[in-house]
């Protein structure tokens, strides 16, 4: 499993008048993760309790925060400005959106039997990383570093 956090020390921040975002914790070691809203997701523990599936909400140039609501805040008994001991790992999606689009450019590049020879997890993690960009310019980027990447392996 990827974790993202694994055993740490974070502290439930507490900002008035933020709406869901009253109460949250700031992700360390996440700015460099991409994603917009929605698509990032998150599963593990905070406190030992279980989470699954919850929202990281993208900061420009900062790391991602999640939203701590009351259940989660009730079950562990924590408050803003207590510490809290958080495991997360980021939520694999199986196949991720708009993917066709990809796989055509990989077959007319004549590299798409090296990528379908691929674990499933490295193809998918491709196609996320081609998928999470914010532009149209870095996704045409990564494609062609794919393609590059793929053409390096069929040799």
């Amino acid at each position: 499993m990827n974790y993202i956090v694994e055993n740490e020390k974070l502290t439930l921040q507490y900002i008035p008048g933020n709406g869901a975002w009253t109460y949250q914790l700031i992700i360390p070691n996440t700015k460099n993760i991409k994603g917009k809203w929605g698509d990032l997701k998150v599963s593990g523990t905070i406190d030992g309790y279980q989470i699954k599936n919850k929202n990281l909400g993208p900061l420009k140039n900062s790391d991602k925060k999640m939203s701590i609501n009351s259940e989660i805040r009730n079950a562990i008994n924590k408050d803003g400005g207590d510490t809290v001991i958080v495991t997360l790992y980021l939520e694999n999606q199986t196949e991720p959106k708009n993917s066709s689009e990809i796989l055509e450019c990989f077959k007319d590049a004549q590299v798409l039997q090296v990528f379908e020879r691929l674990l499933k997890i490295e193809q998918t993690e491709i196609l996320n990383e081609i998928l999470t960009v914010a532009t149209d310019d870095q996704k045409t980027e990564k494609i062609i570093k794919a393609i590059e990447n793929l053409e390096s392996k069929s040799r």
